[in-house]
Order: structure tokens, then sequence, then C-alpha cells
């Protein structure tokens, strides 16, 4: 590892703990000893991270067996040690001579957080942890630029894209000088090779839906929901996703698997998938849980609980060993998103061997559409689907 690399595992391959492995011997510890080995005059250390890991406190864990504290009262040492969130980047652009650990790839694009990043960069030590670190080249300009390859990312687009002449807005036609990409992404991509002890098992349940109202609404685009007009592309996406997600057979679907795996964590993309999955019944003594951006609710402990995730809310930043099984209620557009969903019971310490995931979808043309994106490790494209 070296400083602007970025740690790739994984999700749950233990790259936390990695990185401040790294953190520690760089500062002068000494790993692999019988004793405890201090550190010499360490660097103030920034962790920025998902606000769920900052909440439940998940870093202080790590931070143990490396005798690193965030309270300053115990401390045996006198540098400053910080997590927060990537809401709160910009506070931290100004800081210098620190060690930084971003947690969670979010360094993609021009935004706000992108130029807060190349800030902290050009003037501190930092590592990158992430499981999925880019699809397209253009996800790693910001660390390219930031690693000094670039001066900035007008260089790499002049250098690297050529965009398409046909299109409303840029979109890239084709990448030029792939092969000198190529080597400045391995020169930094740090891999964490490592044998799972777990076996996945996904499963596509598919689920009868309401032909005639979908094909009303693809061919009328008018909304039985609010009884006006289809305005859009992604209102029409929606309303056919409601659709066939509201089906009472999606929700005999759920209920059947609850039966022989009644611990269960639900992930579900929309407001009203929450109502009709709270609306179930599952039985009695079933305690049911929430984590969305309404309600930030624990994980239940007992013997039979349904946990309900928003995709958004709680695809990344924690973890669960209590359960082998994971329901998808409906697809999310994102495979990433999707890929780290499934690995929040996919972690080193999990008890269980097999490990359970149903991914619950018709055969709709929408659904259809989604699931090849994913299976593509797409992102699924709304106006594509729809001539509008």
């Amino acid at each position: 590892m070296r400083n602007g690399c970025i740690l790739c595992g994984g999700v749950g391959s233990g790259k936390s703990r990695t990185s401040l492995a790294y953190y520690y011997k760089e500062q002068g510890g000494i790993l692999g000893t019988k004793d405890y080995v201090r550190m010499k005059k360490p660097r103030d250390l920034y962790i920025i991270t998902t606000a769920r890991k900052r909440d439940t406190l998940e870093w202080e864990g790590e931070f143990l067996p490396f005798m690193i504290t965030t309270n300053p009262d115990v401390s045996i040492y006198d540098h400053k040690v910080v997590v927060d969130s990537w809401n709160n980047i910009q506070k931290y652009k100004d800081v210098y001579g620190a060690f930084f650990i971003f947690d969670e790839q979010r360094v993609v694009g021009s935004g706000a957080w992108v130029k807060a990043f190349l800030n902290i960069a050009r003037k501190n030590r930092w590592i990158l942890l992430s499981a999925t670190p880019g699809d397209t080249w253009q996800d790693y300009i910001p660390v390219f630029v930031a690693n000094g390859f670039f001066k900035n990312k007008t260089e790499f687009c002049r250098e690297h894209i050529v965009y398409s002449r046909f299109s409303k807005y840029p979109k890239v036609d084709r990448y030029l000088g792939t092969t000198k990409l190529t080597r400045l992404r391995d020169s930094i991509l740090i891999d964490m090779d490592f044998k799972r002890a777990t076996i996945s098992h996904h499963e596509d349940v598919y689920i009868p839906y309401n032909i005639s109202s979908y094909k009303d609404t693809m061919k009328l685009r008018w909304n039985p929901y609010t009884n006006k007009p289809i305005i859009n592309a992604a209102e029409l996406c929606y309303t056919l996703r409601k659709i066939v997600n509201s089906d009472e057979a999606r929700q005999v679907a759920l209920l059947q698997l609850f039966e022989d795996h009644p611990r269960m964590i639900v992930f579900y993309n929309f407001d009203y998938e929450l109502d009709i999955l709270k609306g179930l019944y599952y039985g009695n003594n079933v305690e049911v849980a929430e984590w969305n951006g309404h309600k930030h609710e624990p994980i239940p402990s007992g013997k039979s609980w349904v946990y309900l995730v928003q995709y958004t809310a709680g695809a990344e930043g924690w973890n669960c060993i209590k359960t082998d099984t994971i329901v998808f209620y409906s697809q999310n557009y994102s495979y990433k998103i999707m890929q780290q969903s499934a690995g929040r019971i996919d972690r080193l310490n999990t008890p269980y061997t097999d490990l359970w995931y149903y991914h619950l979808k018709s055969r709709s043309g929408i659904d259809l559409a989604i699931s090849k994106a994913l299976k593509e490790k797409k992102k699924f494209n709304e106006r594509g689907f729809v001539k509008w």
C-alpha cells in the first residue's frame, strides 16, 4: 500500500482493519509483535465514512487493537482522531499534514465532495477504501487528479475521451489511450484477495402481475393511481413498477419465504412498498423494524424478525451476522447498490456458510430490462427503456 492508493476489497473483506494497520505502521507502529509498540508522533487521523458507520461507532470498534480512540481524555497519544460523514467533508478541506481514510467511494463526478476531496488530497496523506472503485474510466478521474496523473478533469477529457456527436448531452462515445489508463489504475489499485468461507445462493422468484393494467398504462400513458396523464419517462417507469410491485402475489411470495427463513432482511425502493411490507401479518411475536430516511431502528434480536431496509438509506455502512437471508422485494436500478446490499450479511465473521438471496421479480418488460442491466453490471436507464 502507498499514499493515494485505493484499497479494493469485497464487502466484508476487512478493508477498515487493513487501512488502520497501514496507518499504524506508517506512524511507527510494528505489526506482529507480542507486545503493543507505540506509534511515534502520529499524524492526526481523519476518517470520512457513511453517516451510519459514524453513528453506530463501527470505526471505534476497529480502533481497539491499535489503541486509537476519538476520546482525547483516555487516549495514550496527543493526536486528533475524527470520524465523520461524507456530508461534512467540506469542514476538513483546510486540514494540513494529517492522514485521511476515505471510506466507501464517494469521489465521483465534479461536485462539492470531489472538490473538497481534491483540496484535502493535496495537503495530506490519504487512502481510499472501496468495494466497487469504478465501472468506467470517468469514475477514476478525481483519484487520478489527486495522484497528480492529470492537472484537472479537463486535461483527462481532452486526452482520453471522445464524445458522441449525435447526443443532446455530453455522452462518451469511446476512450482513447486505455493502455495508459490501465497502467495508471493498476498503479494505485490494491486488491484484497481472500477466499470467502461463505457460499452465496441467488434465486430469482418470478411473480405474476396485472398484465392488463400494465399494458394499458404503457399504451395510453395514463396513471391509474392519480387518474392523470403521465408526463415523462420517469413517471411512466415508476407507475409500471408500482403496478408490478404492488401485486398481492408478491406479498404472498414474501410470506412464504418467511415461513422458511424466520429472520429476514428485506430491501425495498419506494414508500408504497414500505407501507405494503409493514401491513403484512408475519405471525405472532414477530418483530418488525425499519431503516430508511424516516426511521433508524436497530436490527431486531429475537428469534423471529423482519428488518425492512430502503436501498438508498441502507445499502452500505452496516452489517448483520444474525441472519443468512436477504429478500430483494424489488430491484434497484444500480448494480453497485444491489451488490453492496447483498454484502450486508456476507461478512468474515458470519456463523453461516450458506447465504440466501431471493430476488422477487416479474416477467414484465420493465423488470426484465432492469434484470438485464444488472446482469451486465450497468445502471438501468429509464430513457433508454421508454421512447418518449
